[in-house]
């Protein structure tokens, strides 16, 4: 199944975990810590942590919601933090973590040094995979995984899906460390 038809199936849970995963991926490029959206990730254990999420979407907001430097990644990662919806219902989350998935996509399409000759990350999303520069394909990879272990495991995914977004954040932050090495 691919990417967009996982997003257009998912639930409420879900979808907050799969825009949450894409963004906590991105955390390095907002000069984040890997504690920074613990208490989003936490307002996903039961539903009564959707009353919580906009106002802990806001702590994290102000802690992050810096001005970027004007470099394109950074510009994506505070997009799809600024357009976190305040409400967690499936409708809002759904165009989120339809968002999310292209900014990150997007974000590391821009991060990786190979070239996979395309400058659109839609035709990946549907599953069209050939050529795909490694970094992208990892992240394609992570979307699919958060998306299908929510779908198979319900709440009790959560701890595999923050798993696969540590995984990547760290992947992002060496990216994102090299980068600045080679720039400065």
């Amino acid at each position: 199944m691919s990417l967009v038809e996982l997003i257009a199936q998912a639930d409420e849970r879900g979808l907050a975990a799969s825009g949450l995963a894409c963004l906590d991926r991105c955390v390095p490029l907002l000069g984040g810590d890997d504690e920074t959206l613990r208490p989003l990730w936490a307002s996903l254990t039961d539903d009564a942590g959707a009353a919580d999420w906009g106002e802990r979407l806001e702590q994290v907001r102000a802690k992050l919601d810096a001005v970027g430097d004007g470099d394109e990644a950074v510009v994506l990662a505070h997009r799809m933090l600024r357009a976190a919806p305040a409400e967690r219902s499936a409708a809002a989350l759904r165009v989120w973590a339809d968002a999310c998935s292209v900014a990150a996509l997007q974000i590391h399409r821009l991060l990786d040094p190979s070239e996979d000759g395309t400058s659109s990350v839609s035709a990946r999303r549907e599953g069209r995979t050939e050529g795909l520069s490694p970094l992208v394909a990892a992240e394609l990879r992570r979307q699919v995984v958060v998306l299908e272990v929510l779908a198979g495991h319900g709440q009790a995914g959560l701890r595999r899906a923050l798993e696969v977004a540590t995984e990547g954040r760290r992947v992002l932050r060496a990216v994102v460390s090299r980068r600045n090495r080679q720039q400065g």
